[in-house]
């Protein structure tokens, strides 16, 4: 049976993408194995957010080429789509697939190579069926942004806003807890602005959410990057209320200086944003924050940075996702004065590592004494333990048997490690 292995950088909406390719693949009779083993077929869905990002996707394809040589190694996502336009190629990737065609990536992989065709028709003849294990699924139900930071060229690439049929949704939602998922995780491009204008077909996002926690058997609904203009009231008081749902939201930050975010043409200020969690955490205790921050935007001085700095002391974001300023081809950000030199980027991002690792670990150690719930998702190579992500987004390392993966089980957390907590098995769910 011909082997696929899959990785995705970027968002929770390539994550999404990357999904439904699997399944396409996995239909098709391919056996789905981890990207860093031995596979017939590696597929990469790129981005192109930042030069980073182009930097990383070349560094993936190259790695996966160097794992097997005799491999065929698929190219797709949006800096695929960006060699396309620029008429780059990049020799260990034999196969680039348009980004408005990822959803068909197996098709153009078995047009280009019939043997793999072949062998799957083999191995559908010996009754031979790829092994399914399921744990956490990533569900798109928007698409478009018109938000138009200075920095970021996604409005211009999804300018036309949509949102998905709340039936379509729902649909799609039970066939994966049928197929064995135990918690959906909402994404979108931007995912608060789901509603009826944009083709909901009635619901808002906070609506839609209840109508899915309804759905028997399927046990956590989370939501991804959230705009903080975008939290209302309502979605935070069902987050409280609704057991199905995980008490966690991912709010961008990108910058804790008011100044820094005006330029961005962010639609906020740092009180707004500090207001925004303050409220969250007085109707939920301890609600995990994950974010986004740029560090180096043109204009960012030093006072600037501390006021980053300390916002992230203040909050206690669970993660952090740091990232440095790059010019995107043309939007604003890229044509501003003051453009920070990258020695300074490299330093600061680097101080705020320190920064927010010290912060997602006071906020880890609030939990330790408590029970939380947690998804159980695979072995660490490092300590051989289990591990799975609690409801508070904690990433936690236990001793289990690797039969409890896709498992919700009952934890008891009694340390901290470098990358999160370590605890106790108490119960199955």
């Amino acid at each position: 049976m011909p082997t696929a292995a899959f990785t995705t950088l970027g968002c929770k909406v390539n994550q999404y993408e990357t999904q439904k390719i699997l399944e396409s693949f996995e239909a098709q009779g391919f056996e789905i194995v981890p990207f860093d083993s031995p596979a017939d077929v590696y597929v990469v869905n790129t981005c192109s957010v930042t030069q980073s990002a182009e930097a990383k996707s070349r560094q993936t394809i190259r790695r996966a080429a160097r794992q097997n040589p005799n491999a065929i190694v698929v190219m797709t996502g949006c800096y695929a789509q960006f060699t396309l336009r620029r008429g780059e190629t990049l020799a260990e990737a034999h196969l680039v697939v348009p980004n408005p065609d990822k959803l068909r990536t197996v098709e153009y992989v078995l047009e280009h190579f019939p043997h793999l065709k072949a062998q799957l028709e083999q191995a559908r003849q010996r009754g031979e069926t790829p092994v399914r294990r399921r744990s956490r699924a990533v569900l798109k139900i928007q698409d478009g942004c018109n938000i138009y930071c200075s920095f970021c060229s996604i409005p211009y690439t999804r300018p036309v806003m949509r949102s998905v049929p709340y039936q379509d949704v729902l649909e799609e939602a039970r066939a994966m807890v049928a197929d064995g998922y135990r918690e959906i995780v909402l994404t979108g491009v931007l995912i608060g602005d789901y509603g009826a204008a944009t083709g909901s077909g009635g619901p808002d996002l906070a609506e839609l959410c209840a109508m899915l926690t309804e759905i028997e058997g399927l046990e956590r609904l989370r939501i991804s990057s959230i705009e903080p203009t975008q939290v209302t009231d309502h979605l935070i008081e069902l987050t409280a209320t609704n057991p199905k749902m995980c008490p966690h939201f991912h709010i961008p930050l990108q910058s804790g200086d008011s100044r820094v975010l005006k330029a961005m043409n962010r639609p906020y200020d740092q009180a707004f944003y500090l207001e925004l969690i303050q409220r969250i955490r007085a109707r939920i205790p301890n609600c995990a924050i994950s974010t986004d921050i740029m560090v180096g935007f043109p204009g960012e001085d030093e006072a600037a940075f501390q006021n980053t700095c300390k916002v992230v002391e203040q909050v206690e974001f669970c993660r952090a996702h740091l990232f440095r300023y790059s010019p995107r081809p043309d939007t604003p950000a890229e044509a501003m004065r003051d453009q920070v030199p990258e020695p300074v980027k490299s330093e600061r991002i680097q101080q705020l590592q320190q920064v927010a690792k010290a912060a997602a670990r006071r906020y880890a150690a609030r939990f330790i004494g408590t029970t939380e719930r947690v998804l159980v998702e695979s072995r660490s190579k490092l300590s051989g333990l289990m591990t799975g992500t609690s409801d508070h987004y904690l990433q936690v390392e236990f001793a289990a048997s690797p039969s409890l993966a896709g498992q919700l089980v009952h934890v008891r957390i009694t340390d901290l490690t470098p990358d999160g907590v370590l605890g106790e098995l108490v119960a199955l769910q």
